[in-house]
């Protein structure tokens, strides 16, 4: 397990509090310092952190070289507790990240309550390092690709007719191909982040995703 992979698992076991990690804190800032850690991205799932570490690659960037680790909160409402980790009680290394529209709330009140930001507004959000996604980032990837850029994309990976069957169930037969298509990429386990990453790898990189395209540029 390379160091950035033990990083991003013992910040999350600190965030959580797992007494089955001992002292995750010095563990974690042990880590940081061996890695030169400066910045950490959080973002809400897996699926978020394959994307931008597949389009750094595509860019040609190390994150980890750049002291760039990406962590998933598993959810928005925790941001707050990663945040606390970050700050010169912790880490003592800047956030930046994705957040979706409908999260923004939890990442203003975490940004407040941490000290990284007072008396912000949503269209300050990316002064601080963070950007947003209109819905979602898999609703971001299928804008910039448009629904049949993403089919050929299915069709490459081997699922086009697994999707197909899908698009004639009941509950989908009359919902938008956009909606079909963010909805399959999460009916398994895997997929999501399968498709993250795929899809990622394809974009156009002169027109890519505007809060991908903000984050790394922030980065």
């Amino acid at each position: 397990m390379d160091t950035a992979t033990r990083l991003r698992q013992t910040v999350i076991s600190w965030a959580a509090d797992d007494s089955d990690t001992p002292t995750p804190a010095e563990a974690a800032r042990e880590l940081a310092a061996g890695l030169g850690l400066r910045t950490v991205v959080l973002v809400e799932g897996v699926s978020d952190r394959a994307a931008v570490e597949a389009l750094a690659e595509r860019q040609g960037r190390t994150l980890t070289a750049e002291g760039v680790v990406v962590v998933p909160l598993g959810g928005a409402t925790s941001i707050t507790r990663f945040l606390r980790l970050l700050g010169p009680d912790g880490l003592d290394v800047r956030p930046a990240g994705l957040c979706d529209a409908a999260e923004q709330r939890f990442f203003l009140q975490g940004l407040e309550r941490t000290g990284f930001g007072a008396g912000l507004a949503p269209d300050d959000l990316e002064t601080v390092g963070f950007f947003t996604c209109h819905a979602d980032l898999e609703d971001e990837l299928i804008r910039a690709l448009g629904t049949d850029g993403v089919q050929q994309v299915i069709d490459d990976q081997g699922d086009l007719r697994t999707f197909r069957l899908f698009q004639k169930q009941p509950a989908q037969r009359e919902r938008p191909v956009e909606a079909q298509l963010r909805r399959f990429m999460g009916t398994i386990g895997g997929r999501k982040e399968h498709y993250a990453r795929a899809l990622t790898e394809v974009l156009d990189l002169t027109r890519l995703p505007r809060p991908l395209d903000g984050l790394l540029a922030h980065l």
